[in-house]
């Protein structure tokens, strides 16, 4: 029997720094109230004149680099965003393309925040059924490039960035063992981007009324994302026979301190056990939780018992359960 391990973990984020007190000078906010509300202080944005894209590639060059893999042994290559460069070609041929992964085939998902551990999930599908060996899993989001930074309930919490890894097979039982996936359709209203696609063409109107920015209802987004973080977490935990005093790590979505910390209260685990680094980073939507995982990567060691969990747009969750090889 085959198992997807994860064999290596790269991430990219760019140079530039909008921080809580840049961010008081464009919208009535303060590094207090920031700081308060959501626990961060700073995010990377990306100025240059490029898209997702751009971001994506630089991850994935440092993942072939790091685990010494050549850009031809790469079969596929699946990106999770929720800011693809354009409607189509999907954001991921263009990183394949970038990255010269010429044997590979590529394509985009989307599952909003929840985008990374969905494709990991199809990622380990495609190791344990034979049909792949070196998968390539991406997420690169430019949230800048959907938030309305005159919103200061919104403009306050992204930031731009990459993070990727690289799934192999292994007979070893070790890496993605088990995942679990929820949606809810009842979630459109309260976060959604309502212009631009099939439904809301972009037109004048569409413009004038800001259709074209990531518009959110936080109180409702909070309440259904702790509850269903939470919930996930534990049903793989119970699924693979797993008290919360096995569990190494803890790894959610970076999305809002205040919610990281009441799914980790409330599912009993200690803070020592949770990582987090949304202070530095803000939400990077789909790419967090590997952004995350490399930045904390020294500290994982093989045999680890990790949930990684998320909750999106759509309403769209779930959590997986690792084992780390790495």
């Amino acid at each position: 029997m085959l198992y997807p391990r994860i064999a290596g973990v790269a991430s990219y984020v760019p140079d530039d720094i909008l921080d809580n007190e840049m961010l008081s000078k464009m919208v009535d906010t303060s590094d207090e109230w920031i700081t308060t509300r959501v626990g961060i202080k700073e995010r990377r944005i990306l100025k240059k004149d490029a898209g997702s894209s751009y971001l994506g590639i630089n991850a994935v060059n440092k993942l072939l680099e790091s685990t010494s893999t050549s850009p031809e042994e790469v079969d596929l290559l699946i990106c999770a965003t929720s800011n693809p460069d354009y409607r189509f070609p999907s954001t991921g041929s263009i990183i394949a393309h970038g990255c010269g992964l010429s044997n590979a085939y590529a394509y985009d998902i989307q599952a909003a925040c929840a985008g990374f551990l969905v494709a990991l999930q199809d990622a380990a599908a495609y190791v344990r059924s034979g049909m792949y060996k070196k998968v390539v899993v991406v997420a690169a989001e430019k949230m800048s490039s959907m938030v309305n930074y005159a919103d200061r309930t919104t403009c306050t919490l992204f930031g731009d960035g990459a993070a990727c890894m690289l799934i192999e097979p292994t007979e070893e039982k070790t890496g993605i063992i088990d995942g679990v996936f929820h949606v809810d359709g009842e979630g459109l209203p309260h976060l959604v981007m309502k212009g631009g696609g099939s439904a809301h063409p972009a037109t004048q109107q569409t413009l004038d009324e800001g259709w074209h920015y990531l518009y959110q209802e936080g109180r409702a987004v909070y309440k259904h994302a702790v509850t269903d973080m939470l919930n996930s977490s534990m049903e793989v935990a119970e699924r693979n026979n797993i008290n919360v005093a096995d569990v190494d790590w803890f790894i959610p979505h970076q999305a809002n301190m205040r919610i990281i910390e009441a799914v980790a209260e409330r599912a009993g685990l200690g803070h020592d056990k949770v990582l987090v680094n949304i202070e530095h980073y803000g939400n990077t939507s789909a790419a967090s939780i590997p952004l995350c995982i490399d930045e904390y990567k020294d500290k994982l060691k093989k045999g680890d018992k990790i949930i990684l969990t998320a909750f999106g747009a759509g309403f769209t969750w779930g959590a997986l359960y690792v084992i780390w090889d790495l």
